[in-house]
């Protein structure tokens, strides 16, 4: 259930052939019967969660339609936007940035024909301003870095100060193995090779990073799949979860 590519100059982080590989499916990216079904079906879930936090962070109005309204934010690894377009709607001056130059055209263009004013950029996330965004957010995208540490100091040197960061990604398991990767990609559900098993981060792997970077991680949600909810937010974290970070 990967979101999208990305690098950063602090080190060696996303491998070359990973930009390309999620770069092939930019064309296909916001058709939700494609390749990228499984983050179209995976996107609600994700922004449930996001919105809960963003209303726990900045209190105000649950109800209300832009609760971001002035806000910035940055999505890394944003593929073709499946996140960026919401935060946006939420009322976000939003920038996506990612490895792959196939998914920012196909972001672009889809911005475009939407109407919505996303700054996307392809490259690295080192070039994008320090200390500038109130929400930073990364979605299936830290199981794909090379060096896990130079990539949470980087999003940690974009955020802003009384800043939130949300990530979420797969955790290493055996469920993991058996139904992300052996069975999801073998059946087609995931393109194949989209998932390495070895490189998924446990929750506690995940908070000690954060803890060096002295950021708090909030309790994990589980993402889990029945065959009577679907995807859905859960204790559950075998498969997947999704945290709340702030500063230490």
């Amino acid at each position: 259930m990967a979101n999208a590519s990305f690098t950063s100059t602090a080190g060696a982080t996303i491998r070359p052939e990973e930009a390309a590989h999620f770069g092939k499916l930019a064309a296909d990216w916001w058709d939700p019967k494609g390749s990228s079904a499984m983050l179209h079906r995976l996107n609600p879930v994700r922004l449930a969660f996001l919105r809960e936090a963003i209303d726990q962070h900045w209190p105000g109005d649950s109800r209300a339609l832009r609760p971001l309204e002035g806000r910035r934010a940055l999505d890394v690894g944003c593929g073709a936007g499946l996140l960026c377009e919401p935060l946006s709607r939420l009322g976000a001056a939003v920038t996506g940035v990612d490895a792959a130059a196939e998914n920012i055209a196909a972001a672009r263009a889809h911005a475009e024909g939407a109407g919505l004013p996303i700054d996307y950029r392809h490259g690295e996330l080192d070039s994008l301003p320090p200390g500038q965004f109130d929400l930073v957010t990364s979605m299936e995208v830290i199981e794909h870095v090379a060096d896990k540490a130079a990539f949470v100091s980087a999003l940690k040197a974009r955020l802003a100060p009384g800043g939130l960061m949300v990530l979420s990604t797969p955790n290493r398991t055996t469920r993991s193995r058996l139904l992300l990767v052996e069975g999801a990609e073998r059946l087609g559900m995931v393109p194949r090779g989209t998932h390495h098993w070895n490189d998924f981060v446990t929750p506690d792997e995940l908070r000690d990073l954060l803890c060096a970077q002295d950021l708090a991680m909030g309790s994990p949600r589980g993402i889990a799949w029945s065959a009577m909810k679907g995807l859905h937010l859960s204790g559950d974290m075998a498969l997947n979860y999704i945290v709340a970070v702030t500063a230490a």
